[in-house]
Formats: structure tokens, sequence, C-alpha cells
């Protein structure tokens, strides 16, 4: 198998930031970011889209750390056998390379290489949580937009034709909420999956390779 060349994870990931960013600016540009957003009494989404661009600055300093990892294994395939590495490199590669040349191999290397490949997606764990929530946070929006919805039914004591506008006017409102939060959720749920499906595919892919070069690297004397 040849050498891992792409590390240039980084320019990928603020390529498909950019391609985001184009998709917003569009939605602002037509109107329809400022209209759902004003739509939303509750501010759920106003909280979904301030999470989702924390949680996509979170994702590109990932996808810049990971980016250095596969640069120091691109430069450190031929050398795991640990000679002439400084056990003070702070790069995971680096630290497993180290404690491949202390003995890691003849201990156990199959664990060593476990505990990194854990480590790398031990990164991502984060994001994911945060994908869900921002699904949960638009699931939470839709109950609250049903109770603005329906709120104004329990308040009726008796019919009148002259309160129906004022009643629908008030459900329209609360429609606009549960609809408006989980569109909101679902579409930066989404997108932030695919974020870091990036960087779970990229990861796993260091780590498959890094086990194939360490099963064909001589054991530590």
């Amino acid at each position: 198998m040849r050498p891992i060349t792409d590390a240039n994870l980084i320019f990928r990931a603020l390529i498909i930031l950019g391609l985001i960013g184009i998709g917003f600016f569009v939605a602002a540009d037509q109107g329809a970011l400022a209209f759902a957003l004003s739509a939303d009494q509750s501010y759920i989404s106003h909280l979904i889209l301030i999470v989702y661009i924390a949680a996509s600055g979170h994702w590109l300093w990932l996808a810049k750390q990971l980016s250095g990892e596969r640069q120091r294994f691109a430069a450190l395939e031929g050398e795991l056998s640990g000679s002439g590495l400084d056990a003070g490199d702070a790069g995971l590669i680096d630290q497993f390379a180290v404690e491949w040349g202390k003995g890691g191999a003849a201990r156990d290397g199959a664990a060593l290489l476990t505990a990194f490949a854990d480590e790398l997606a031990n990164r991502h764990a984060l994001g994911h949580f945060i994908s869900d929530a921002l699904l949960k946070l638009g699931l939470l929006g839709t109950i609250v937009g049903f109770i603005l919805m329906l709120k104004p039914l329990g308040e009726i004591e008796q019919f009148d034709p002259s309160l129906m506008r004022h009643l629908l006017t008030a459900m329209s409102g609360g429609m606009a909420v549960a609809l408006h939060t989980t569109l909101a959720g679902l579409v930066t749920s989404t997108l932030l999956k695919l974020q870091y499906h990036v960087l779970d595919a990229s990861a796993a892919k260091l780590a498959t390779r890094l086990t194939v070069v360490a099963a064909n690297a001589p054991a530590p004397q």
C-alpha cells in the first residue's frame, strides 16, 4: 500500500465550510433565514444556529489536528520502530512511535494500536453528541410550538366568530415555531453529521494504515 498523502484534510474542511457558508448566504439573501428566525417566538432556532456555528468551529479545529497527524504519519512512516524519535513530541503519531520503540510491540502491539484508534475516535465524540443535541433541540421546538398553537384554544370560554381571526393568528404563530425549529434542527444536525463523517473516515483510514505499517515493522529488540 502506498503512504498516506492526503494530509491536506484542513483544506477539504475549509471547502466544505465554504459550501455550507454559501448555502446560508443564499438563504439569507433570499430572506428565508431572516424569516425563519423572526417567526420563531421561542428563540430555539437562534440557539440551534449558535450551537451549530460553535460546533463547526470545533470541527474545523479537529480537522486541523487530524491533518497534522496525517502529515506526521507521512513523515514517520519509515521510522515506526521508534529510533531517533523525541518522546516530547506532541502528536499522537509521535507518541505511538515512541511507545512502539520502547517495546510496545513486544508487550502488546494490538492493544497499543487499539488505544491509538480509540483516542482518535474519542476526539469526535463531542461533535456527535452536539449533532444529536441539535436534533433534540429541534424536536423541543416542535413541542413548544404545538403548546403555543393549542394554548389559545384553552382560553376560549364561548364561541365568538369575532375571535376566530385572533385565534387563527395565534395558532399560526405556534405552528411556525414548530415547523421552523424542526427544520433548523434537522438541517444543522444533518450538516454536522456529514462534517464529522469526513473526520471519522479520515481517522479510520489513518488507524488502518498505521496498523498495516506497524504489522510490517520490525519488532523492537
